[in-house]
């Protein structure tokens, strides 16, 4: 019997416009990012979720790029992370699918949970969409802020500070809310 290696996880937590994130690695890319929590440490708890057994490393040029773009990102540069090298081995195909079609939203626009559910020939499936970004390892990597409720309502984030935490980010991504137009007003 040929035993597998031992797989190694490391993590990093780094300092961004909005507080301070984490992103955990191991062989096949990323396998977890966190948005700041209420303390650093809260933020280190949160990640060591997805991979308890990891150690606190310098992060190799890949990741490190990772990390840098993140920053920028947070910063109000239009960064594409799309590069950024997922192991999505450890969720649901259905999940991989939605968090495949969501990383294709760009910065700053956003798309609904029933556009998503369409997107990945689901269309009655805005709810399980829902569900499957609620429990996304890779926050901001895949932008499950740039999901919206029906008529652009901002619902569903599970992020420290919820929705205000989705409408700063997208504000910073240059996203503007609905504005009632003249003819809105007078309806």
């Amino acid at each position: 019997m040929k035993l597998e290696p031992m797989q190694m996880f490391a993590y990093a937590l780094f300092e961004t416009a909005i507080g301070r994130c984490a992103l955990a690695w191991g062989p096949r890319g990323v396998i977890g990012v966190q948005l700041p929590e209420r303390s650093p440490e809260a933020t280190r708890i949160r990640l060591m979720r997805l991979c308890p057994n990891a150690e606190e490393l310098d992060p190799p040029k890949q990741i490190a790029r990772a990390i840098e773009d993140i920053s920028a990102l947070l910063r109000g540069e239009k960064k594409s992370l799309r590069a950024v090298q997922l192991d999505l081995s450890r969720v649901p195909a259905f999940n991989a699918r939605v968090y495949e079609t969501t990383r294709a939203i760009p910065p700053g626009a956003t798309r609904t949970y029933g556009e998503i559910a369409r997107a990945i020939g689901q269309p009655d499936g805005a709810r399980a969409v829902g569900q499957a970004l609620g429990r996304n390892p890779f926050a901001i990597v895949v932008p499950c802020h740039r999901v919206v409720g029906a008529d652009d309502k901002l619902v569903g984030f599970s992020a420290n500070g919820g929705i205000k935490t989705k409408l700063k980010m997208l504000k910073i991504e240059g996203w503007r809310e609905n504005e009632p137009s003249l003819f809105d007003e007078l309806a």
